[in-house]
């Protein structure tokens, strides 16, 4: 530790990371390779595109939880804390779901096992996001800050906590069942409503004048940024980075759907059956020499005497 103080650049090995990341691609590999052609039958076991996605979600938890980022964000910059927790909770998490193949998910939630209904509990849009804003401003709590800094197996628990409250947040918009996704409306809402509640801790921070973290408050200050200076540039990356990736969503989400909405028109327009009585064709204005017109050619009525 004192090494680390006196040059923040000095590698710092980090094993419990490196069997993490093995212990993922291991599992991976073994689905995909061993379970899946026992369930697969028909199609692909996985596309090239879930196998990118999933390599490079796993490389960005691996950024973010190993060697140097873990590091400075522990022990100098909370603002670097910041973008590591944005790591863990806003773009690792819909990378693994949208990596997850369809025959997977079903196997883990839907075999009306005891954790399999947990999580689907779990996963509901409105336990999803209280546990997920909870644990959010959890970690913003001073003593837990603290605390983090201070202890590497209280911080590596909190961080793996983090990441799977995460996981369920997003699970009502990315869930590789389709049935648990929430409507394109219902899902821009919960993520509007996720982006709100991060904003108070993210104001706190900003405004803050003095010190807010004892442990970030040290006298070597990396690159010379002041405790100020790093808190308010943690609030910001929390209100502008976090709220812009999430309005990023729902902007994708409601233009997606706008555009298929209008798909659906135009095709239920020129595929509708035509019905055997043609509807006249109306002129597009209607003038008096036209109704007059009408008149001249209707025969006048005859009575009977």
């Amino acid at each position: 530790m004192v090494i680390a103080e006196v040059n923040p650049w000095a590698f710092q090995p980090h094993p419990e990371v490196w069997l993490l990341i093995a212990g993922m691609i291991g599992l991976g590999v073994y689905s995909v390779r061993v379970i899946g052609p026992k369930v697969v039958t028909d199609g692909p076991v996985v596309t090239g595109r879930q196998k990118f996605v999933f390599f490079l979600a796993v490389f960005l938890l691996w950024l973010a939880a190993d060697y140097p980022i873990h590091d400075i964000a522990e022990n100098y910059l909370y603002s670097v804390h910041m973008v590591q927790h944005l790591l863990i909770t806003f773009l690792v998490p819909p990378l693994l779901l949208y990596a997850t193949p369809e025959w997977l998910a079903r196997l883990v939630i839907l075999d009306d096992g005891l954790a399999s209904r947990i999580l689907r509990r779990l996963t509901h849009p409105v336990v999803a996001g209280v546990i997920f804003n909870v644990f959010a401003a959890l970690t913003h709590w001073q003593t837990f800050v603290n605390t983090s800094v201070e202890n590497g197996a209280f911080h590596y628990a909190a961080h793996v906590a983090m990441f799977f409250s995460a996981l369920l947040m997003w699970m009502p918009v990315l869930s590789p069942l389709r049935e648990q996704r929430l409507s394109p409306p219902g899902q821009t809402v919960y993520l509007f409503l996720m982006s709100v509640i991060p904003t108070i801790p993210a104001a706190w921070l900003t405004f803050a004048e003095s010190a807010v973290y004892s442990a970030y408050d040290q006298p070597y200050r990396l690159w010379g940024v002041s405790v100020a200076s790093d808190q308010q540039a943690a609030g910001l990356i929390m209100k502008i980075l976090g709220g812009f990736y999430l309005w990023l969503w729902i902007a994708v989400i409601f233009f997606r759907w706008s555009t298929s909405t209008t798909n659906d028109d135009r095709a239920f327009r020129r595929h509708r059956p035509v019905t055997d009585a043609a509807e006249p064709e109306l002129p597009d204005e209607l003038t008096y020499a036209d109704v007059q017109a009408e008149f001249d050619a209707t025969e006048p009525a005859t009575t009977d005497s």
